[in-house]
């Protein structure tokens, strides 16, 4: 019974890391977009600003790149070192 539970704490980790990681990917593509957006109807507006405007999005782009990977590294902790295996095998150790 105890590999069932295992199997059933990995298909659920599995199904939560594929929902999460496909949130990270939405809402990273809607900062994207709203970054790039903003930018450019603040270079419509004031075209003089446009050095500092963009200068501002790469620095913020590459904040709302760094995002997915960071969740990335969170969802693969939770795949490969799954940690509710382990409170588990000790709920049922103990």
């Amino acid at each position: 019974m105890e590999a069932q539970f295992i199997a059933d704490i990995y298909a659920a980790t599995a199904i939560g890391v594929g929902v999460i990681l496909a949130a990270a990917g939405v809402g990273s593509a809607i900062g994207w977009g709203l970054i790039c957006s903003k930018t450019l109807e603040g270079i419509a507006r004031q075209p003089e600003m446009r050095p500092a405007l963009m200068t501002n999005m790469f620095i913020f782009a590459g904040l709302m790149e760094s995002f997915p990977f960071i969740i990335l590294a969170f969802a693969m902790w939770f795949l490969f070192a799954n940690p509710f295996v382990g409170a588990m095998q000790a709920a049922l150790g103990a």
